[in-house]
């Protein structure tokens, strides 16, 4: 609870027009916050779901893929 004082007592300080600009900055950053909380969400999906398949036979060769794209 210490650090959410010391930030209201400096935004008490501050003009009306640079607070707003505080709770700007504040949306900005929990934005951010949150894209890159589901960014590493997503890559730690990805990682779980593509575990262990580096050692699995693979059911296609090179030969398949160029049979289907010609």
């Amino acid at each position: 609870m210490v650090m959410n004082q010391k930030i209201q007592d400096y935004i008490e300080k501050l003009p009306p027009s640079y607070q707003e600009q505080v709770i700007d900055f504040l949306s900005y950053l929990l934005a951010k916050a949150e894209r890159e909380e589901n960014c590493a969400w997503s890559k730690m999906s990805v990682t779980y779901a593509m575990r262990d398949m580096e050692d699995d036979p693979s059911d296609y060769s090179v030969a398949d893929l160029k049979v289907i794209y010609r």
